[in-house]
Order: C-alpha cells, then sequence, then structure tokens
C-alpha cells in the first residue's frame, strides 16, 4: 500500500486493445505500419500523438480548456518531465519552492541532475494543509537570507500525498505570487482525471484565462501513469506556456523520448472519444468506490482520514497511536506497521510533512480481496492497541501498554529491519524514497 498506481480500470484498455488490433504494428492486422513507425522519427513527436495527448488533457479537465497541439513536448516520465523544465528554467544552486507534505522524489526529480534546491513551503494540518499567502512568503524570505536565488514554484493538484484538489481561489493567489516576484510557477497535474467527488478538478489553464498574468512563466508537467495507469510505457508531457521552453524542451526531449510504438497505439487510442469518455467516467466511478470502501473500513475503527476527493491514496491521521508526538516515535509506529502488521504504507516525514504521525496509504494498484486483507489487519492492530490502552487503565502500567501495543521490536526484528535497510528494495516490496531506506553504493 505505499504504491500510487491505477490498476482499477485496466480491463478498459485491455478491451480497447483486443478490438483494435491495427492500432500495434505487432500484429498481423498492424504490421503494414511497422516501417513507418519504426524508422527515425523527428522530436515533435508524431503529430496524431499530440493531437490526442492534447484532447485527452483536456477531456479530463472537464473539456473547460483546451491545448495547442504545438505546445505539447515529449518526455520519459513525469520524472523525466520535472527534470527537463528544472534544466529551461533553473541553474545549479537555483531553487524551487515546493508546498509540503510533498511527492518525495521530488528531490531526486529536480535535483539530482540539475542541482535545483528544494525549499519547503510549509503547510499544516490546521487549515487541511492548505497552501497560504503567509508561508509562501515566509519560505521565499527564507531563501534570501540564505543567499538561495529562488526561481520558481512547483506544485501538486491534485496533490500527492493528501489526495486533494486546490481550489480557484488558491490557484488565483499562487499565480499572483509568482507573478509579483516574477517567477515561473511548475504546475504537475498528473493526476487530474483522477478527482472522484466534488469539488471538481481547476486545471491552472482554466485560472488564468481569466487573470492578467505573464503567461511565459506557467507550465505544467502532464503523464499518463496515474490517470490512465500507465506508468510502464513511460509517458511523460511538457506543455509550456513559454516559447522558449517549448523550442528548447523539444531539443532536450532526445534524451528521454517516448518510444514511437507507443505513440502510435496511444494516439488511436485516446483519439477514439467513445472509449476516453467511457473510460473517465469508469476510473471516476471505480475509484470513488474504492475509496469509500476503504475510508470507511478506517473510520470502523476509529482511524481518520484527510477529506479528499481525487488520486490513489489516502491521507491517513495515526497521530493518535504515536507513543511520542515526534517524528521518532513515528519512525517506531512506521516500523511496527510495516514489519509486524504487515502494511506497506508511507510515513509522513518521507513527504517532508511538518507534522509526525501521517501516513499515505495507497488503494488502487490491488484487487477488492487484498483491501480486504488490508482492512482485517489494520482492525487487528488497532483492536489490540485498544485492549492494551484499557489494560494500562487497570494496571496504571505503562510498561505494560508499551508492549501490548508493540511499538517496540525484539532485538531479531530489528537486527532483520537494519539489515534489509542497507539496499534500496522494490517499491512493492518497500515504502518508496523512505528516509530509512538507503543507497547501496
Amino acid at each position: 500500500m505505499g504504491l500510487a498506481e491505477n490498476q482499477l480500470s485496466f480491463d478498459l484498455i485491455e478491451e480497447r486493445i483486443k478490438k483494435n488490433p491495427k492500432a500495434s504494428i505487432c500484429t498481423p492486422e498492424g504490421v503494414e505500419e511497422f516501417k513507418n513507425v519504426a524508422i527515425f522519427q523527428d522530436y515533435h513527436g508524431f503529430p496524431e500523438f499530440r493531437k490526442a495527448v492534447a484532447m485527452f488533457m483536456s477531456k479530463a479537465r472537464g473539456g473547460r480548456v483546451t491545448f495547442d497541439p504545438n505546445r505539447v513536448v515529449m518526455s520519459g516520465g513525469a520524472t523525466g518531465a520535472n527534470e527537463l523544465v528544472m534544466f529551461c528554467l533553473a541553474d545549479p544552486g537555483d531553487a524551487f519552492l515546493v508546498p509540503s507534505p510533498y511527492y518525495p522524489a521530488f528531490f531526486r526529480d529536480l535535483g539530482w541532475r540539475t542541482g535545483v534546491q528544494i525549499v519547503p513551503v510549509d503547510c499544516h494540518s490546521s487549515n487541511n494543509f492548505k497552501i497560504t499567502k503567509e508561508a509562501l512568503e515566509a519560505a521565499y524570505e527564507k531563501a534570501q537570507k540564505n543567499n538561495i536565488k529562488v526561481k520558481g514554484l512547483i506544485i501538486t493538484n491534485p496533490s500527492n500525498p493528501l489526495g486533494t484538489t486546490l481550489d480557484r481561489d488558491t490557484l488565483e493567489s499562487l499565480v499572483e505570487f509568482i507573478n509579483q516576484k516574477n517567477i515561473h510557477l511548475v504546475c504537475d497535474e498528473i493526476y487530474a482525471a483522477t478527482v472522484f467527488s466534488s469539488p471538481t478538478f481547476t486545471c491552472i489553464s482554466e485560472v488564468i484565462q481569466n487573470m492578467n498574468c505573464n503567461p511565459n512563466l506557467i507550465h505544467i508537467v502532464y503523464s499518463l501513469s496515474k490517470d490512465m495507469g500507465l506508468p510502464g510505457l513511460r509517458v511523460g508531457i511538457v506543455y509550456s506556456y513559454n516559447d522558449e521552453v517549448v523550442n528548447i524542451g523539444r531539443k532536450m526531449s532526445s534524451f528521454g523520448l517516448v518510444s514511437s510504438q507507443t505513440r502510435h497505439m496511444l494516439a488511436s487510442m485516446l483519439l477514439d472519444e467513445e472509449f476516453v469518455a467511457r473510460f473517465l467516467e469508469t476510473s471516476s466511478k471505480r475509484l470513488a468506490n474504492r475509496h469509500g470502501v476503504f475510508t470507511r473500513g478506517l473510520e470502523e475503527v476509529g482511524i481518520n482520514c484527510l477529506k479528499s476527493n481525487a488520486g490513489l491514496f489516502c491521507w491517513m491521521d495515526l497521530r493518535r497511536l504515536l507513543k511520542d508526538q515526534t517524528f521518532d516515535g513515528e519512525m517506531v509506529l512506521w516500523r511496527v506497521i510495516v514489519n509486524e502488521v504487515g502494511l506497506n504504507v508511507s510515513p509522513g516525514s518521507s513527504f517532508k510533512c511538518v507534522e509526525p504521525g501521517w501516513f499515505r496509504v495507497c488503494f488502487a494498484n490491488m484487487d477488492d480481496e487484498t483491501v480486504e486483507v488490508a482492512l482485517k489487519r489494520i482492525r487487528t492492530f488497532v483492536s489490540q492497541g485498544k485492549k492494551a490502552q484499557d489494560q494500562v487503565v487497570q494496571v496504571k502500567s505503562p510498561k505494560r501498554w508499551k508492549s501490548n501495543l508493540r511499538l517496540s521490536f525484539s532485538s531479531s526484528s530489528t537486527r532483520r529491519f537494519d539489515q534489509e535497510s542497507v539496499n534500496v528494495l522494490s517499491p512493492h516490496m518497500m515504502s518508496p524514497h523512505s528516509p530509512l531506506v538507503r543507497a547501496k553504493t
């Protein structure tokens, strides 16, 4: 439950592929296109592919805004798209403001090869982690005092890990902020089509249509990894309103192009308006159902989540289960959940959350049976904790409470965990980008 994948609507894609064998050059029906697709293609990409992506981006945003295919720049997944934007906009040592909690791999994607720094913008649960003008100003001024040049602000909307969407007022305030500072705004919108309940998603393109701002400062990162559940196809997109970024980004995209076979197949799929409409509607309904099943299951045992309307995960509030209201206490609880309870969840500290006790738990990458197994383990864990607390009241023994709640490990458990943490494990096995997972040199 630490992997944010969308596997709930694969059947629709598989059905479409079976009914349209000509979309692939690897079938008898489509092999005639093999030569045309396999030979060298220019860095702009197939015109029909860029048109298809632009159309899908529009439909995923309710058709309230249109996108120009000529501004679509390809990249190898959102990872490559984010890095490409950083190369275009910043020099080594420059920084981008990033509201917390934020995607843990931003540190890697934005900075490993570009030398760009991250300056967190602290957000709090008191207002449901909303981004405020005061927090932005505080982060910006702190960077200035440390002689760090801020080149922009990057946001995820819908949010990973919160599963929430930014309202129009907040987006307008962000545009006003970057326009005033003359810095860039990069909007990571890779979860745009995972919205499953109100409010609807408002993309940055809608907002700037009715604002007096410099469009050269606005850039969108998109992919098909989350909305369509196709991370293995590595389809990333940079959509920029800045001509220089489009031109330079297209030249740089030669280092991370989407394969021509993938573009050929997806162009056919995404230009099929009937399929796209059915997919988006069905995916939204299935995500809503899974989210409801999982959150109701948590509520039955007294666990609340931040109210969310999008994404493939919940932001789970386990603060009351912490023995110590510290990040060390969060790590102790996380070890118990992973090693003793048998659930792979991600601690809030890995998302740079400023408050200990929050955990991201993913629910869309498994079948119904596995969800029930997870909920059963959570019920057992919480009921054991409640039983231990009842015993504390009876015997007045903190040590007995600690033992029964199992917030400490035996020496053998600790040794096993330390040994495993030396290597980087698959995200299927360990919460990705955990602060306790060290790279093997």
